[in-house]
């Protein structure tokens, strides 16, 4: 399976959001990352429904949305038909996380959960046969452009010997301070999509989806994974 990139639009330029999304997937973006964010469960508020709704009709390319929100529920329905193709939970909200993700898929797109950087990976084991995605934060959620941390590495590489194990139909994505510099080390860690915003946007968009992707295929080839 090819590293996929998903640029982060909460780093794009807002003024002109609409070219920032075209830039992005006709720099050959595999899904566009949409950070939704409720002042509660982290400090900032972000984009809603209709934000979501009014770039839609721009690209063909997925909408992953993670929903950094404390009812996760409550959302579903409204991003649902927004056009999103996936929504990421966290297991750290204030929700059953199971009726969410059986919520999600009913609603007809992916589910997928969320690990903040202090909550092992074995929070998330009791729901991965139900999910598609599996996203591990390397930051604290809540705002863009922080740095990478490192002490995350060893529960990406715990996620990807279980997932394999397991034989699990669970993709590997991770978000926080993805550059060219860390790209390698997560991918070969075992990640599958990697996140980015302040790697990608909002300058020489192209250029930066593409050096991120061969950094990223680089740290795939040096690991042991076919």
């Amino acid at each position: 399976m090819a590293i996929k990139i998903a640029p982060s639009i909460l780093s794009a330029r807002f003024d002109r959001l609409g070219d920032q999304v075209r830039e992005a997937s006709d720099a050959g973006a595999d899904m566009l990352h949409i950070d939704v964010m409720d002042g509660h469960f982290v400090p900032n508020l972000t984009m809603g429904p209709a934000i979501v709704k009014s770039i839609r009709p721009l690209t063909t390319v997925p909408f992953d949305a993670h929903l950094m929100v404390t009812h996760p529920q409550d959302f579903v329905k409204a991003f649902v038909e927004a056009g999103v193709d996936d929504l990421t939970v966290h297991v750290e909200s204030d929700h059953d996380v199971r009726a969410t993700i059986r919520a999600i898929r009913d609603a007809g797109v992916s589910p997928g959960v969320v690990l903040n950087p202090a909550t092992p990976f074995e929070k998330s084991v009791p729901y991965l046969g139900d999910v598609d995605l599996l996203l591990v934060m390397t930051v604290h959620p809540g705002f863009s452009g922080q740095a990478f941390r490192a002490d995350v590495v060893p529960k990406i590489r715990a996620a990807r010997k279980y997932v394999d194990q397991e034989h699990l139909a669970v993709e590997i994505q991770v978000d926080g301070g993805i550059k060219v510099d860390t790209a390698p080390v997560v991918a070969e860690a075992g990640a599958d999509i990697l996140v980015s915003g302040s790697g990608i946007f909002p300058d020489r968009v192209r250029e930066n989806v593409m050096a991120l992707r061969r950094a990223a295929e680089k740290g795939r080839a040096s690991s042991k994974r076919i």
